[in-house]
C-alpha cells in the first residue's frame, strides 16, 4: 500500500520566496507628462533662442525657469509614484525598496546641485551651468528610472531610463545649441512615446496598477 503525499506549490513552501510574485506597480503617466513638458518647453525654448542665428529672441532666464519648473513637478510626481508603489506593496522587501526609491529622487537632485555648483565655482565658469543642468538632470532621471524599472520589473520604465541616460550624456558632444535640440527631440519624443505605451499598459487588465499579484 502506497501513500501519495500532495505536492505543495513552490511559492507557498515556508521559508522559500514566492518567485512568481511581482512587485507592486503604479501608473507613471503623470510623471512622464510632467517631464515631457519640461523637455519640450525648457530645452525647446533654449534650442530656438541660442546659437549664432537664434530663431526667437527669448529672455535668457526663461529656458532654465521652464526646465526647472517642469523638473520640480516631475520629481514630485515620481516621488508620489514611488510612495504609491510602497503603499501597495505587501512584501517587506518591496516596502523598503519603495521607500529607498522615493528618497533617491531627492538625494539624486541634491547631489546634482552640489556637483554643478561645486564645478562652476571651482572652475570659475558660471555659464557652464546652462550645459550641465539639462544634461545632468537627464542623466540622473535616467539612472533613477533604470533602478525603478529593475525593481518593479517594468521594461518600459527601464528602457526609457536607459534612453534618457545615454542621449543626455551624448548630447554634451554637440555643445549649444545642438545639445538642446537633441534633448528636445530625443527626450521629449521618448516621453511622448512612453506616455502612449504606459496608457496601453495600464489600460489592459494584466497591466492595471493594483491587479498584479501572484502570476
Amino acid at each position: 500500500m502506497s501513500v501519495t503525499t500532495p505536492l505543495t506549490p513552490a511559492a507557498t513552501v515556508p521559508g522559500r520566496p514566492a518567485a512568481a510574485r511581482r512587485p507592486a506597480d503604479v501608473d507613471n503617466r503623470a510623471t512622464y507628462i510632467s517631464f515631457g513638458f519640461a523637455y519640450v518647453l525648457g530645452h525647446g525654448s533654449a534650442a530656438v533662442s541660442q546659437g549664432d542665428a537664434p530663431l526667437l529672441g527669448l529672455p535668457g532666464w526663461l529656458p532654465m525657469t521652464l526646465l526647472g519648473a517642469g523638473l520640480a513637478v516631475g520629481t514630485v510626481q515620481a516621488t508620489a509614484a514611488a510612495l504609491r508603489a510602497q503603499r501597495a506593496a505587501t512584501e517587506p522587501d518591496d516596502v523598503l525598496s519603495g521607500k529607498l526609491l522615493g528618497a533617491a529622487w531627492v538625494t539624486g537632485f541634491a547631489a546634482l546641485y552640489l556637483a554643478i555648483t561645486g564645478l562652476t565655482s571651482t572652475l570659475g565658469l558660471p555659464d557652464v551651468q546652462s550645459l550641465l543642468w539639462p544634461t545632468g538632470s537627464g542623466f540622473v532621471v535616467g539612472l533613477l528610472y533604470i533602478a525603478e524599472g529593475a525593481q518593479r520589473r517594468n521594461l518600459l520604465h527601464y528602457g526609457l531610463g536607459s534612453w534618457l541616460a545615454l542621449t543626455s550624456t551624448a548630447a554634451l558632444l554637440l555643445g549649444a545649441p545642438g545639445l538642446y535640440w537633441v534633448l528636445t527631440v530625443a527626450g521629449g519624443g521618448a516621453y511622448a512615446v512612453a506616455t502612449l505605451a504606459e496608457h496601453r499598459r495600464t489600460s489592459s487588465p494584466a497591466g492595471r496598477p493594483g491587479t498584479r499579484g501572484v502570476a
